[in-house]
């Protein structure tokens, strides 16, 4: 049984009422629009937000005491392989930038003897017929890609657009 002592409360519920209501109705809306307000009351939205601030605060405390500690701890690190990591570094944009530099067919003439398990030194120790079919076998995958990006470009005229943006 719900018992209410708030007057105002009470006076508020009957006034939900309406006479169109058929009884059921009327004491379901009744029984809803006074729990809703009883939940309403009890909750203070001010001991509710100085709760949220007080939480956050604790995360950001939280955040800053582990960044402190990263920041202690990579310095550290650093301080003791700076030399390797730099040179690492070097290393792969150096890699990199000699892979860029190379034109496709001889990027596709890499990955076919890499596949094959040969090197420039075996393909210059081969007979003539050997090397020549190797440069085929080059001829043709380059062609393969050509058509490949173009049938590409037919299919998807926007991808064309995107990648040609991209590029400027």
């Amino acid at each position: 049984m719900l018992v209410n002592n708030n007057t105002q409360a009470v006076s508020t519920v009957q006034q939900l009422k309406r006479p169109d209501m058929d009884p059921a109705n009327a004491a379901a809306s009744a029984l809803y629009s006074g729990a809703l307000q009883a939940v309403q009351q009890s909750v203070t939205v001010p001991a509710a937000q100085k709760e949220l601030d007080k939480a956050t605060d604790r995360i950001d405390e939280a955040f800053a005491k582990t960044r402190v500690q990263l920041q202690a701890s990579t310095t550290a690190t650093t301080s003791a392989t700076e030399a390797p990591a730099t040179t690492s570094t070097t290393g792969a944009r150096s890699e990199f930038t000699e892979y860029m530099s190379k034109t496709p067919a001889e990027r596709i003439r890499e990955q076919l003897l890499k596949e094959q398990g040969l090197t420039e030194a075996d393909v210059q120790n081969m007979s003539q017929e050997k090397q020549d079919a190797i440069s085929n076998q080059v001829a043709e995958r380059l062609k393969q890609q050509q058509e490949q990006q173009v049938a590409a470009k037919a299919t998807d005229p926007a991808q064309s657009v995107k990648e040609t943006l991209a590029a400027i």
